[in-house]
């Protein structure tokens, strides 16, 4: 009986060294451990000061996976527009671009890259559309003043002026409600609705009209005017570039 008590108290003893071999063995394995991660992070540390190249390029990696992470999420699936650049190089326009860029940025008094960003937008959305991109860029000087966060209600806004809350739908395509902050996304979604009053009346007077009616500006009786000369101003602008382009003057310098 005393030598079964006492082997139970020698496995006791011999279990408790083992223990604390292995407590001491791993707290000298981790701060080993950390020590190497420190030396290693020093060493980096020195790595990248002494070579800004390897600098760089770990940022622009560390950038890259972000980006690539955040077109993950719910915008990856919006459509294209919401996407695209808000500003355009000038000399990437058509010469009737062009003028009509450089029209709106002196009268409005915003800068050329911006607007050239709508300009482009407006020529494609018109060509799918077939309403004339002049007209939808006169809707947007008179709604807006090509203002991107102007307010005239509580749900009408942006460039076009749409209503936030009418178009939820198509808004949330784009990205959700706050896309009608968006320049293109707010330009493509009103371009939409006024192609869709336009054939549902038969004429632009009568889808101005209409469209107007969705605007704080309905009861204005002016509305329609305002936004017709504004459009054939820059129809007018444009056929005045066309015509300078064909002219034999025109012809001789570029010739010389």
């Amino acid at each position: 009986m005393v030598n079964h008590r006492t082997q139970a108290s020698s496995w006791k003893q011999i279990a408790h060294c083992i223990a604390s071999d292995i407590r001491e063995g791993f707290v000298e394995i981790t701060r080993h451990g950390m020590a190497a991660l420190g030396l290693a992070v020093i060493a980096v540390v020195i790595t990248f000061a002494a070579r800004p190249d390897m600098q760089t390029a770990a940022n622009e990696y560390v950038l890259g996976w972000i980006q690539s992470h955040q077109s993950d999420g719910p915008v990856a699936a919006a459509e294209p527009g919401a996407g695209r650049s808000t500003a355009v190089a000038t000399r990437a326009l058509t010469p009737e671009q062009l003028s009509v860029t450089q029209w709106l940025s002196r009268k409005y008094r915003i800068s050329p890259e911006p607007l050239a960003a709508l300009v482009t937008e407006a020529w494609s959305v018109g060509e799918r559309s077939q309403v004339p991109p002049t007209l939808i860029l006169a809707v947007i000087a008179v709604e807006s003043n090509f203002n991107p966060f102007a307010q005239r209600s509580d749900s009408n806004r942006g460039l076009m002026q749409i209503d936030s809350q009418s178009q939820q739908g198509t808004l949330s395509r784009f990205g959700g409600p706050l896309s009608v902050f968006d320049p293109l996304t707010n330009l493509r979604v009103g371009s939409r609705v006024l192609q869709a009053f336009i054939q549902e009346t038969g004429s632009i007077e009568d889808g101005l009209r209409a469209y107007a009616q969705t605007s704080p500006q309905g009861t204005d009786s002016t509305y329609t005017e305002r936004v017709l000369s504004e459009h054939k101003l820059l129809e007018r602008l444009i056929q005045t570039r066309a015509t300078a382009a064909s002219s034999p003057a025109s012809a001789v310098v570029k010739r010389l």
